[in-house]
């Protein structure tokens, strides 16, 4: 991680618990006890004797901190360069894990600060964020020339997707949420450790540097090329599934004009991710390539892809436990 990340991300997390602080300065003047007082079921019971004018200084101060971890724009600006910069793995643990893990702490505070002032302040605050996200990742991927930082950009395109879903705030929409962060996880996990292998092959990330991979590297190009397939909520894979539930729960809750705005922020994005994709991976070629990556490198990355459409499908055996889980934050 360079050193721009770093400061930014100190900075967030510094913010994150300066928020926390405060929940607990709450937590305790409302009578709480000082050893349970950030205690999740403690907090949620006595959510509504929380100081509201506490808790929203708060909940600003927790978005901000824990946004930056997250990618959401305006706090983004570290993402980009450290997914791009990292090893393959790095960043594929980053976009795929850390950045969800991140969204799990806003999360749970929502559902605390929700019973405390009601839901319309952190639904604003959060709606604000995911479109200034879907917005940055539109307008920077359409001119976007290194294909790591095109997956980097399309992480803070999926944060703001999450975060309208969290927005939403309703079971749906959280159920929708998680199965929104599996289904990330497992494709971006792919996609990074694919892009790996195409820059040691091919030794660039420029994206007008790599031309007909499909025809010289299939197996890379095959990965890749299903891989965005995945990313950009086409059926069968699961990105379509809970993509299509949040909208649901959008409109539900009467966020129908903020559905609207992001989907056609979506269109945007995919036309661009798709003009990148086929300046890489279509076209004839002449030459021959050497063999691609070993077995062992491709069978669990078409494992992961795999996964990703099953889930898709037959996304009934989840529904139970996602639902369960979402009753948490979300009764």
């Amino acid at each position: 991680m360079n050193v721009t990340a770093l400061v930014i991300c100190s900075v967030g997390i510094a913010l994150a618990f300066l928020g926390t602080v405060l929940v607990y300065l709450a937590a305790l003047h409302a009578g709480g006890h000082s050893a349970h007082a950030l205690d999740w079921t403690s907090l949620m019971a006595g959510a509504h004797h929380l100081d509201p004018s506490v808790m929203r200084l708060a909940f600003a101060l927790l978005v901000l901190g824990y946004g930056t971890k997250v990618g959401l724009a305006p706090m983004h600006t570290w993402l980009p360069d450290a997914h791009s910069q990292a090893p393959a793995p790095v960043s594929a643990l980053m976009s795929g894990v850390l950045l969800t893990v991140a969204f799990y702490a806003i999360l749970r505070f929502k559902a605390v600060v929700d019973l405390a002032v009601g839901p319309a302040y952190s639904r604003t605050l959060l709606v604000v964020a995911a479109l200034l996200s879907l917005v940055v990742a539109a307008s920077l991927l359409l001119a976007q020339r290194d294909y790591k930082r095109m997956l980097a950009y399309s992480s803070i395109e999926h944060m703001g997707l999450i975060a309208l879903g969290v927005a939403a705030g309703v079971r749906l929409a959280i159920a929708a949420v998680l199965l929104h962060i599996l289904g990330h996880g497992l494709t971006k996990t792919v996609l990074f450790l694919t892009s790996g292998e195409i820059m040691a092959a091919e030794g660039t990330s420029r994206i007008d540097d790599v031309r007909t991979l499909l025809a010289r590297r299939p197996a890379l190009g095959g990965l890749f090329g299903v891989g965005l397939v995945a990313l950009l909520g086409l059926p069968p894979f699961s990105l379509f599934s809970s993509e299509l539930l949040m909208v649901r729960a959008e409109f539900q809750v009467g966020l129908g004009w903020v559905a609207v705005v992001a989907v056609a922020l979506m269109v945007v994005i995919f036309v661009a991710v798709v003009g990148h994709a086929r300046k890489m991976l279509l076209g004839a070629s002449d030459t021959t390539e050497a063999a691609g990556p070993p077995g062992w490198v491709t069978t669990p990355l078409v494992g992961g892809l795999v996964a990703c459409g099953a889930i898709g499908v037959f996304a009934w055996p989840l529904s139970g436990l996602l639902l369960a889980a979402a009753h948490v934050v979300a009764p």
